[in-house]
């Protein structure tokens, strides 16, 4: 059974395919082991290794699926969102205390202007003409980051991934995920959905995210399958990709199928039924509407799951046919064991509601420099150690899991995770702006929009535009708000303390 991201790809047969994308050749197995073995070599003459953490800030597509797999066999591999603004870059490569920063050869972006500034080494990624999908090599931009030193893989228990999750403060947490927390998410995955050598997933979603990460690139790798890697989702390609490919599913989040329903419906749906085995969808819920209309559609049962970063992604997961599939809800346990805990932290039975707890091998050790959130969010019970995901649940009496809402104050704009507090906190900067608080409006499609009560200057003035503007020079895109409400006074709670939850009714939003 692998334990290391590099076992899950020197399992499988070498003349297999592991990779393939548009108008590339493909990339067997036995040339992806070749790629991390040399990238093993190439990151030891540069002075890097296990336990070193390299950022990524690449575009989707085979070079970036090849990158974080052949990176996270040595080193611990943290993808950044490339629409990132340059003051978030200075923060999560500050955080990260990134030893080196892997780009496209030949592009400049505020990553590198930050890493520059922070001493931090650029390393160029290049495509060899005419190389198969996912074949890269890696240059030094400058002096390396350290001396050489003797190659070596990373151990099951060494650090393979990085992400950043948003919490309710101003100070994103960093999640470690291990190699062996890694590859029993993408053997939990590959289980639920019965992947198989022969199955193809066609990848759409975004690099930097856990759910493309494990749930496409890794699961795929645990079943010896292989992936069609896009540059990124296109509802108007995304048919022509499905018959290019050949692939027999794919995962996705819920805007993304809604996207592609609107499409189908304007234009057509010939020649999509019955060419995909199934669609899995997560990250948000799904509406049951959705769910129907989809599987009506492609003739292929869409199978909703329920993950998060400090998981390695899944914990929930609707069953194929011939097991039940229960619109609303986020399915059985699918890996972890999963319970829900009232305040206390006693476990409770089905029907009981409560917070939504997780144990098991796929689950993060903990958050990395930062003992408080890990006393909050880790407790004992039963004789084991259980994560506090934050959202609110219930099971029923066939073990069934439905979310009933969330403890935490994080936005979910389709799937997209805002820190409301870092929306202030930037919104805040603003002049005319004396004081604000950044909360969600739910939203038809998007499940939730981020929108901002804010309270001006005494004798200023400020308009939506202007601050929506203020927003984009520096926040990434989807943590922009869309909604803007100028009041006299922002509701606040007994204590005096502003309060997010319930705003937008309180406001008379909704």
């Amino acid at each position: 059974m692998a334990a290391t991201v590099h076992e899950l790809v020197t399992r499988a047969p070498a003349t297999a395919v592991a990779f393939a994308a548009p108008a590339r050749p493909p990339l067997t197995y036995g040339r992806l082991a070749d790629l991390l073995a040399r990238t093993a070599e190439r990151l030891a003459r540069l002075g890097l290794g296990p336990g070193d953490r390299v950022a990524v800030v690449l575009p989707n597509g085979p070079e970036m699926a090849a990158a974080f797999v052949a990176l996270a066999a040595t080193v611990a591999v943290a993808p950044l969102n490339p629409a990132y603004r340059e003051e978030e870059f200075d923060f999560y490569l500050g955080d990260l205390a990134a030893r080196a920063l892997v780009v496209p050869a030949g592009m400049e972006t505020p990553a590198v202007t930050v890493a520059r500034r922070r001493g931090i080494a650029v390393l160029r990624l290049s495509v060899p003409a005419d190389a198969p999908a996912g074949v890269f090599g890696l240059e030094v931009e400058g002096p390396p980051p350290g001396p050489p030193r003797s190659p070596r893989l990373a151990a099951a228990g060494e650090v393979a991934l990085i992400l950043h999750t948003s919490g309710t403060t101003s100070r994103p947490k960093m999640v470690p995920l291990l190699h062996r927390n890694l590859t029993a998410s993408a053997r939990h995955i590959r289980d639920t959905l019965r992947l198989a050598p022969e199955d193809r997933c066609l990848q759409i979603m975004p690099l930097f995210h856990i759910h493309g990460l494990v749930a496409a690139v890794l699961a795929s790798l645990a079943a010896g399958a292989s992936l069609f890697l896009t540059p990124g989702f296109d509802a108007f390609r995304f048919v022509g990709w499905l018959g290019e490919s050949g692939a027999s599913w794919t995962t996705a989040v819920p805007t993304m199928y809604q996207a592609i329903l609107a499409r189908l419906r304007r234009h057509g749906a010939e020649g999509v039924r019955g060419r995909l085995r199934l669609l899995r969808s997560s990250s948000a819920s799904l509406p049951p509407r959705v769910m129907r209309e989809l599987e009506a559609i492609f003739g292929a049962p869409v199978i909703e799951a329920y993950g998060m970063t400090e998981a390695a992604h899944q914990m929930t997961s609707n069953p194929l046919p011939p097991g039940r599939r229960r619109p609303g809800t986020v399915g059985l346990p699918a890996g972890p064991e999963v319970r829900v805990a009232d305040p206390e932290g006693r476990l409770l039975g089905p029907g009981g509601e409560g917070e939504v707890v997780i144990s098991g091998p796929n689950v993060t050790p903990g958050y990395l420099d930062d003992p408080e959130a890990n006393a909050a969010a880790f407790f004992e019970a039963e004789g084991r150690r259980w994560f506090r995901t934050g959202d609110l649940g219930r099971f029923d009496g066939d073990g069934y899991l439905t979310l009933v809402g969330r403890l935490k104050e994080i936005i979910n704009r389709g799937g997209e995770k805002v820190a409301p507090l870092e929306v202030d906190n930037v919104l805040m900067e603003h002049p005319a702006v004396a004081q604000v608080v950044t909360f969600a409006l739910p939203h038809p499609v998007l499940g939730e929009e981020v929108a901002a009560a804010v309270v001006p200057r005494e004798g200023a003035a400020v308009d939506e535009r202007e601050l929506r503007a203020f927003a984009a020079a520096r926040l990434a895109d989807f943590k922009v708000p869309r909604r803007f409400v100028f009041v006299d006074e922002i509701p606040k709670g007994p204590t005096g303390k502003l309060q997010r939850i319930g705003l937008a009714r309180r406001l008379g939003l909704t």
